[in-house]
């Protein structure tokens, strides 16, 4: 039979099933392939106009991709919506938070509790901007509610345990957090840094002997996790390495991304990326855009958008690939490296006239071969800035403590920094942060490359 291609009625295409689309960018953003869920979500917009699902999680996911002003105005959108809903004002809450903006961030955690009384998120997440503003007794009233809410969850008390020990007036609070921290692992015996929390606590309360005990038994229970070893010697219990192992601060930095500019918020004194910048402000030239510049131990990104007005090239580096994906989720980079740093600068001679390390020569004991490396990798008149944390007293001494970090003396600074080639070296006390509620003294250094290597000090 023939037929009159004129008498074929075409039929119409199938219109893509929206709530199918909605299930497969929500499965592509939990697998984290963030280009599939971000065009997906876009195309369930495109069938379904303001869709609140699909605004909700694409304003997540745009502030994951460090676009967060526009994440924060498509989850407003949703909640115009669902003005009930209480993930969404939770996630909006989340955004000012982490973008510093505390008070707008309370507003939202409490209107997601107004929605869902019961949403343990939110009210761990309120207490946390409460803190971080230091309105103690609100805090600490928040974390007893969550306690009293979800007295199962390890996780509550844990935070509590933290919230204790941070802000202790007495030892008794100390000794709280120790039956905060027992509780956590007793619920979950998974949950190590309940462990780790615990021996800290019991190690400032003089109890040296347990807290050795719990990372002596922790090894023999796991003994190729790094952790329980090299806390074993920041408390004493074994000798002290030169410096932290790489899967140790591989390990601890992996397991802290998500929440590690949490955790600084937390320590609102954390200052840091801003004291080196401004540090470093004060030799170089006005912003142009000209230098080449390295983020050494970039973690999650933070120094990035401080450094951007110098750099022609802005290049970070980390050994946690955990730190790195949120660093560049963050954004501000044109490339980043998961990489040992030392290994990293010896292998770039030349290749920079900025290296900034915030933070991140903590795990270093002696300073000598990185400093070295460093100096390598700077062209001549380039400048190194770095933070550490302050031993006390005139010798060169390095000490490794309790918080598994290590603590170096003006002294050994100096004298590192001299034998590495540098010139012109600055070294300025300061306070970057807070640790269980007191000031940490910390060294802010600059230092400047000046001639060949050849023109290295002699030791």
């Amino acid at each position: 039979m023939h037929l009159d291609p004129a008498q074929v009625v075409a039929r119409p295409a199938t219109v893509p099933d929206w709530r199918a689309l909605l299930q497969q960018a929500m499965q592509a953003h939990q697998g984290e392939d963030l280009d599939a869920a971000e065009r997906l979500y876009r195309e369930v917009l495109d069938l379904r106009v303001a869709q609140p699902d699909a605004l909700h999680y694409l304003g997540v996911l745009c502030h994951q991709r460090g676009r967060s002003d526009e994440g924060a105005e498509l989850i407003r959108t949703a909640l115009q919506v669902t003005p009930k809903h209480p993930d969404a004002h939770n996630n909006l809450g989340n955004i000012h938070k982490e973008c510093g903006r505390l008070r707008e961030a309370e507003a939202c955690y409490r209107k997601a509790l107004q929605c869902g009384p019961q949403h343990h998120n939110a009210l761990s997440n309120l207490a946390v901007v409460l803190e971080a503003q230091e309105r103690l007794q609100e805090a600490f009233e928040a974390y007893e509610r969550l306690l009293r809410q979800a007295p199962r969850h390890a996780q509550v008390h844990y935070l509590l345990g933290l919230f204790l020990r941070n802000h202790a007036q007495n030892r008794e609070h100390i000794e709280q957090s120790v039956a905060c921290f027992r509780e956590a692992y007793a619920l979950e015996p998974r949950f190590v840094q309940a462990l780790e929390a615990l021996s800290v606590s019991l190690y400032l309360l003089g109890l040296t002997g347990e807290a050795v005990q719990v990372y002596r038994d922790w090894a023999e229970r796991e003994p190729g996790n790094p952790v329980p070893r090299h806390m074993l010697a920041a408390c004493g219990g074994a000798d002290a390495p030169v410096r932290a192992d790489d899967a140790y601060v591989r390990d601890i930095f992996d397991r802290f991304a998500d929440s590690f500019d949490e955790q600084l918020l937390q320590n609102l004194d954390y200052r840091a990326p801003q004291v080196l910048a401004e540090m470093l402000g004060t030799v170089l030239p006005a912003p142009a855009a000209a230098l080449d510049v390295l983020d050494a131990g970039c973690g999650t990104g933070l120094c990035a958008p401080l450094l951007r007005p110098h750099a022609r090239r802005l290049v970070g580096v980390d050994l946690s690939g955990g730190m790195v994906e949120k660093a560049r989720q963050r954004g501000g980079y044109d490339a980043l490296d998961v990489a040992e740093l030392t290994a990293y600068l010896q292998e770039r001679a030349g290749a920079w006239d900025v290296v900034l390390s915030a933070d991140t020569l903590v795990y270093f004991g002696e300073l000598g071969t990185v400093l070295d490396a460093a100096h390598t990798a700077l062209r001549p008149g380039g400048w190194l800035a770095f933070s550490l944390e302050a031993e006390e007293g005139e010798p060169d001494r390095v000490t490794l403590t309790a918080s598994g970090r290590y603590r170096h003396s003006r002294a050994h600074v100096q004298s590192a920094l001299q034998r590495a080639g540098f010139g012109d070296i600055r070294i300025v006390e300061d306070s970057l942060r807070k640790e269980f509620g007191q000031p940490v003294r910390s060294w802010v250094v600059l230092a400047r490359r000046d001639g060949d290597a050849g023109q290295r000090a002699e030791t």
